[in-house]
């Protein structure tokens, strides 16, 4: 297991050790449990999870609904 230095001023080491002691987790287990939530690269279960929920939900290129004209664009 590696080990990191985090250099925090005061405030901030006060508020890990807050959060860390309410979670009832040590503050390395905390900060790593953060790191983990906060750094993922991938969707969360409960966003995948309601993919094809909603099946009366119209795509834009299904949708029925006219659309205003584009505005005139000015040229450069």
């Amino acid at each position: 297991m590696s080990q990191i230095t985090l250099y925090l001023d005061d405030a901030t080491q006060a508020l890990v050790e807050q959060a860390a002691q309410a979670n009832g987790v040590s503050k390395s287990r905390w900060v790593a449990d953060i790191i983990r939530k906060y750094a993922a690269q991938e969707w969360p279960q409960d966003c995948l999870d309601s993919a094809g929920r909603f099946p009366d939900f119209p795509l834009h290129e299904e949708s029925t609904v006219a659309q205003p004209a584009d505005s005139p664009r000015l040229g450069f």
